[in-house]
């Protein structure tokens, strides 16, 4: 892979990246609820499942994704569901005036958002997208030195996967410098309709996609 290709891909993952989506969505979310840690982490937990679709799409199991239809509709499903499922618990705790929280956003809240579930979000809203996968069996090969050397897929997914890191990590740094103001009730409740309703649009879309 020559200087100018890395460059060319550099820019092209760049644009990509700064596309919002279902992990910026979720990143900005937690902060919220989580404070810099939680945004980070859950930033973390996104370049993670990143981390293992360039592993995978390396090894050529992504190639095995995409060609099987049953499998490749599951993990969409399922990863549609599961942004469903927090865009809809969001949504009714956004507009519940009283009461505890839902099981799924329990730790989501003023008091803040457990390390380890923030973590787990990132990683799962992630792994659940199987685009993404299409996206690095596509966009990885162009790049790489005879379209198949591992050593060169692989660390393109992990440059993709730091640059991503970076990107969010960015936003959870500047969502949390106004999070005092942000976490205010009226506030938190307009920002948790609002996330919990892109949530839930992006799985509702992402389930509806085809390839």
């Amino acid at each position: 892979m020559t200087p100018a290709s890395f460059l060319a891909f550099v820019g092209v993952a760049a644009l990509v990246i700064c596309t919002p989506g279902p992990d910026t969505a979720l990143t900005i979310r937690n902060t919220l609820f989580g404070g810099r840690a939680g945004g980070m982490l859950t930033a973390l937990g996104v370049a993670t499942g990143l981390s293992i679709w360039a592993l995978a799409t390396s090894l050529g199991l992504v190639a095995l994704l995409v060609a099987s239809e049953p499998i490749f509709r599951a993990i969409q499903y399922a990863g549609a569901a599961y942004l469903i499922y927090l865009g809809i618990m969001a949504l009714r705790d956004a507009f519940r005036r009283q009461g505890p929280a839902s099981p799924a956003t329990a730790a989501i809240s003023p008091r803040g958002l457990s390390p380890a579930i923030a973590y787990r979000q990132g990683l799962i809203s992630n792994l659940g997208n199987p685009k993404i996968a299409v996206f690095f069996a596509s966009l990885l090969p162009q790049f790489a030195a005879g379209g198949s050397s591992f050593t060169t897929l692989f660390l393109l997914g992990l440059v993709f996967a730091a640059m991503t890191l970076l990107w969010l990590s960015a936003y959870a740094l500047v969502v949390a410098k106004v999070g005092d103001v942000l976490r205010r009730s009226q506030v938190r409740r307009v920002i948790e309709a609002l996330t919990g309703g892109l949530l839930l649009a992006l799985g509702l879309r992402i389930a509806a996609e085809q390839r």
